[in-house]
């Protein structure tokens, strides 16, 4: 997550599109609406096509509805979303979000509070990944990623995962930094807190100190545990799926501190040119069908009851019951009042 300052917002007034017509209110009635537009603010690559795979064109179109894309990566996409808010309407109907972007959004009054009469299918959301404004369509949780081959024993924790005995076979990723970081504090308070920075501070200072390497995105990361230049470090358990199916030497391990869960979801923004449609789209992204399929094509678990995945599957994206008590969502309150001084002492240390 990234506080959004002037220089974002500027890029967000740049990058507007023009928007769709505003469609009638249609009240309950909603799904039986055909036609219309609906623009998604999504990620780009991979999640944007299987947005379009496994939800847009299996259904949406055939109901007569035409969908555009917005790619960004959030950061931008937010600061569009603060620039337009007091436009009567906005550029976009439905914003693609990680559970804490969406915390943010709502505390800077951007989101509309939805109307879950409005998402048939919310009836099967898990409790946990319903929010009064906005939904989690997927989730994953951090663990600690490694090479077999180059670290042995197998790590069983995050302060496994910083302990300086790996020097330079620690790989740390920059843009991941807010997660790294509370990786770091659990690793030093033995899974007592997500938000100790102090204690946090210590433990990536002294993985520094012993090597530990930084990359800017989780694919340079990828790139250096293909090539053996590192060996361990903390990511989604999803991205390390994807990467063992990418032939990746790569395993994962559930950390005894807690695994920090992280959510991807989508909001209304309050003006909306189509709600109704926005509504549409987020019933659909819950459809059995759709979550199984980004099971499959993504490796993160979904957020519906009654999905029928693969056991060797299940076992590979999924927890255990022991794991799932670990399970912890995030200090949202905490992260957002003090991400812009964590981020400044990171870029201090690691990229000063």
């Amino acid at each position: 997550m990234k506080m959004i300052d002037r220089r974002d917002i500027l890029k967000g007034l740049a990058a507007g599109t023009a928007a769709a017509a505003l469609m009638p209110a249609l009240g309950g009635s909603a799904l039986a609406q055909a036609g219309g537009k609906v623009v998604v603010g999504t990620w780009g690559g991979d999640y944007a096509r299987l947005l379009t795979k496994n939800i847009e064109e299996p259904l949406l179109k055939p109901k007569g509805i035409e969908i555009l894309q917005d790619q960004a990566s959030d950061s931008p996409r937010r600061a569009k979303m603060v620039a337009e808010r007091r436009l009567p309407r906005g550029t976009t109907d439905i914003q693609g979000l990680s559970s804490a972007n969406m915390y943010e959004m709502n505390e800077a009054g951007v989101l509309e509070q939805l109307d879950y009469a409005k998402i048939p299918n919310a009836k099967n959301l898990m409790p946990s990944m319903k929010y009064p404004y906005g939904i989690g369509q997927i989730y994953s949780g951090k663990v600690v990623v490694y090479n077999p081959k180059l670290i042995d024993p197998a790590p069983t924790s995050f302060k496994d995962a910083f302990d300086p005995k790996h020097g330079n076979k620690i790989g740390i990723i920059d843009i991941q930094y807010l997660y790294v970081i509370m990786a770091a504090s659990m690793a030093a308070t033995g899974g007592a807190s997500m938000v100790d920075f102090e204690g946090a501070k210590k433990v990536l200072l002294e993985a520094k100190k012993a090597g530990a390497r930084i990359y800017p995105t989780n694919e340079a990361f990828a790139q250096a545990m293909k090539t053996e230049e590192i060996g361990i470090g903390v990511m989604w358990k999803a991205r390390a799926v994807q990467w063992q199916n990418a032939g990746i030497p790569v395993e994962s391990a559930a950390p005894s501190e807690g695994i920090p869960l992280y959510i991807s979801g989508f909001s209304i923004p309050k003006n909306a040119p189509n709600k109704e449609n926005a509504y549409l789209y987020m019933n659909a992204m819950l459809e059995k069908s759709a979550q199984e399929a980004f099971a499959v094509d993504m490796g993160y678990n979904g957020t519906v009851t009654g999905l029928t995945i693969a056991p060797d599957l299940q076992k590979r994206i999924g927890f255990t019951p022991e794991e799932e008590k670990r399970l912890k969502d995030l200090d949202y309150g905490y992260l957002a009042k003090n991400d812009a001084a964590m981020k400044e002492w990171w870029d201090k240390v690691f990229k000063g």
